[in-house]
């Protein structure tokens, strides 16, 4: 099977581009790994705890809903931040 050809704009990178184009993938794929873990987090806690709290704590005190609030925002914002660094990397598209 054929691989997909290279983007234009990626033909004729020297030694150090090419270096960095491959040193800012892979920071794309550790804020996608990142982003993929804190949505499993903000899953449990939302599906476990955040009813509870939300039903049993008393007035603006709800610790548990404004932790998943954040890990929620945290795994949004890891994730379209990964996925525009990776950007034109065609590994697991390609077949």
């Amino acid at each position: 099977m054929s691989h997909a050809p290279v983007v234009v704009s990626e033909r004729h990178l020297t030694t150090a581009e090419v270096e960095e184009l491959d040193r800012r993938r892979r920071r794309g794929h550790l804020l996608l790994i990142i982003g993929l873990q804190m949505l499993v987090v903000t899953a449990l806690v939302s599906i476990l705890w955040v009813g509870q709290d939300l039903a049993q704590s008393p007035g603006w005190s709800h610790p548990i809903f404004y932790w998943a609030c954040i890990t929620g925002t945290v795994s949004i914002v890891c994730l379209l931040r990964g996925m525009s660094l990776r950007r034109g990397f065609h590994e697991f598209t390609s077949y």
